[in-house]
């Protein structure tokens, strides 16, 4: 399996419980401006983000939680690339609503709130 982004979570914005009760998970990288700070998982990358864009049915692992990447949207990976963004939603969708989003398989969204923490490793593999 070859890493394409591993990622270290630094903070979890005081709105961030809200938007993954939801099922939607924001990510910036560290320094990110503050009132996108409050929606986001900020984080410290480790490894990556790689050249190539994950494809559908990559695996995605937020601390213990784990889903398959089920649609890439056009600019979601350039994203990612730039700055560290990039929204996650974990409806299942075939397609991308939005250019910068990636879907994921649906998961238990309350696992997924408990697993966003200062510490918990996010990785996209192939």
């Amino acid at each position: 399996m070859s890493v394409l982004l591993k990622t270290r979570v630094t903070a979890i914005g005081p709105e961030v419980a809200d938007l993954a009760e939801g099922g939607v998970v924001i990510l910036f990288a560290d320094g990110s401006p503050p009132e996108l700070a409050e929606v986001s998982v900020l984080h410290l990358t480790e490894q990556g983000p790689s050249d190539d864009a994950p494809q559908k049915g990559a695996s995605i692992t937020l601390g213990p939680v784990s889903a398959t990447i089920t649609a890439v949207g056009d600019t979601a990976w350039s994203k990612v690339r730039e700055m560290g963004h990039v929204v996650i939603s974990f409806n299942g969708a075939t397609e991308a609503e939005r250019p910068g989003e990636l879907c994921a398989s649906e998961i238990d969204t309350g696992a997924l709130v408990t697993a966003l923490t200062p510490g918990a490793v996010i990785t996209i593999a192939a």
